[in-house]
């Protein structure tokens, strides 16, 4: 078995490998119970991802006979770099776009990983990572609406929100629902004429909430990420 961990900013996923299957995940809202849970965990090999927490201190409680693994920008990776400044890639993003292989392989593929902000990914039928474009996320777009404001108050995403709101609650969220809508299908839109062919993939925490209101044909993928950093994995242990 082989142990993937993706320290995000909200929550901890896991996933248990069985070469390319995922047999098991995981997810832990605070690192105690993360922690306990490693305890009893049994695998071989590891990857560690985290855009929230220094790795150093995920590695202190790892115990494994096999690799243990940091995923930064100098890892061996399954897929060719030509971001402008690969220095300054987000692992998740790398890790979405190596996912993508699995997924879509030999094929032109925008992944959409919307987790805290809407992460765009484009892969090439030739697995090279172009790059893509970083948005606000759902939760993100009502904090702002309410912390830069004076009057306006924080609510909670409505996926039936009215189109013409008749209260403030309402156009927030129907602002926040159409205004997500309307840059999801533009930017499908705008790549597809670019690359007719092109498959989209669509993960991370909120993807639930818009996978059946897209009118461009999409694959889920709730996992991708972690099947991207156990792609990762498998490629470095087979070095």
């Amino acid at each position: 078995m082989n142990l993937v961990i993706d320290y995000g900013n909200s929550r901890i996923k896991t996933g248990l490998f069985d070469q390319a299957t995922l047999a098991e995940q995981f997810s832990f809202t605070g690192t105690p119970a993360f922690y306990e849970w490693l305890k009893q965990a049994k695998f071989e090999n590891v990857i560690v991802s985290s855009v929230a927490s220094p790795t150093d201190r995920v590695l202190e409680k790892i115990n494994c006979l096999g690799k243990k693994l940091v995923m930064d920008q100098s890892l061996p990776l399954p897929i060719t770099i030509q971001y402008e400044t690969p220095h300054t890639l987000g692992v998740d993003r790398i890790a979405a776009a190596c996912g993508a292989l699995d997924v879509m392989p030999g094929k032109c593929c925008l992944v959409i990983d919307m987790g805290t902000c809407i992460n765009y990914e484009f892969v090439d039928d030739r697995a090279r990572y172009h790059g893509g474009a970083i948005s606000p996320g759902i939760k993100m777009r009502f904090a702002c609406m309410h912390d830069y404001t004076a009057r306006l108050p924080l609510v909670k995403f409505n996926g039936n929100a009215p189109l013409m709101g008749g209260n403030t609650e309402h156009c927030m969220q129907g602002g926040v629902l159409y205004g997500v809508l309307g840059e999801l299908e533009g930017v499908m839109e705008r790549y597809k004429k670019i690359y007719p062919t092109m498959g989209v993939i669509l993960c991370g925490g909120d993807a639930a909430l818009f996978e059946n209101k897209l009118k461009h044909p999409i694959f889920v993928a709730p996992n991708l990420v972690l099947s991207g950093l156990n792609r990762i994995l498998l490629h470095n242990v087979n070095l």
